[in-house]
């Protein structure tokens, strides 16, 4: 997965994180609202790129006009709170090593009150990370566990880095791999799952989305939506069978079907859901 830049803004890939900065920034404005994520904002502020959706294409997200646009907005929301609680379980349980992969302009090392001596890992592109790192300093935003930044390819021997930058594959790790399979062939899905399951000792949890918005017909619509299309034209559909994989491996899989999930936030317009799975 390449991204260039563009000024000072991730572009390519990388520019997905853009588009879910631009969910949570609005979200974090609602006075009912699932997270509060202070820096979202802030990224868009600082990236002034033409591919930061305008007013008409959020409005069109937002308003009812498409129902892809929507799926893909409250998808962003209930995954991003769903995943917020999920890995917080996960660390209060004892787990304290943390790796996001892909992680985008992701703000949970920031703004979650994490257990003491939590290690939280951020795996992406140089330009993204280098984008947000700017950033979140002019912010003076302090993170609230250790937060160790890892510069690397998923397509690429990317565990070497991880292990480099002090992962210790001994310990139970909390994976996440939050709106990323979408973009990955089966193959590289594969190599990713494939070395998540070689650095994680029994006790290790990793969580992902299932029926994401990259199933054939949807995508279809995606691609004729405006704010959405740009980001279309990146999905590879290499998520299908990632809980048979690990289940193969002998990961423990447990689904969380999008109707049970949007009962428990108040929240709906979503299919699909969530799986966490567990290594014995």
């Amino acid at each position: 997965m390449s991204a260039g830049t563009q000024g000072n803004a991730p572009t390519g890939v990388g520019r997905t994180a853009l588009g879910v900065a631009v969910v949570r920034a609005m979200e974090s404005r609602r006075r009912d609202r699932l997270f509060d994520d202070p820096y979202a904002g802030a990224f868009l502020a600082a990236a002034q790129g033409p591919f930061i959706p305008s007013q008409r294409g959020t409005a069109a997200l937002v308003g009812g006009v498409s129902a892809t646009g929507a799926e893909f907005w409250s998808r962003v929301v209930l995954r991003t709170r769903f995943f917020d609680d999920h890995l917080l379980a996960v660390a209060a349980g004892g787990v304290g090593q943390v790796v996001l992969l892909a992680a985008g302009l992701d703000t949970r090392a920031h703004r979650l009150d994490w257990p003491a001596g939590t290690n939280l890992f951020e795996l992406d592109l140089p330009e993204v990370l280098a984008f947000k790192r700017k950033v979140l300093r002019r912010y003076r935003a302090v993170p609230r566990c250790a937060h160790r930044p890892v510069a690397a390819d998923l397509r690429g021997p990317w565990g070497e880095a991880l292990s480099a930058a002090g992962l210790d594959s001994a310990r139970p790790t909390a994976w996440l791999l939050e709106g990323l399979l979408i973009y990955l062939t089966p193959a590289e899905t594969e190599h990713v799952l494939a070395t998540v399951d070689a650095l994680s000792a029994p006790g290790s949890v990793a969580a992902f989305e299932y029926e994401s918005v990259g199933a054939t017909a949807l995508r279809a619509s995606a691609a004729r939506l405006p704010g959405v299309a740009q980001y279309a034209a990146l999905w590879r559909d290499g998520q299908p069978d990632a809980g048979a994989f690990l289940a193969g491996k002998g990961w423990r899989i447990e689904a969380h079907p999008a109707e049970r999930v949007q009962a428990r936030y108040g929240r709906g317009g979503v299919a699909g859901g969530f799986v966490t799975a567990t290594r014995a």
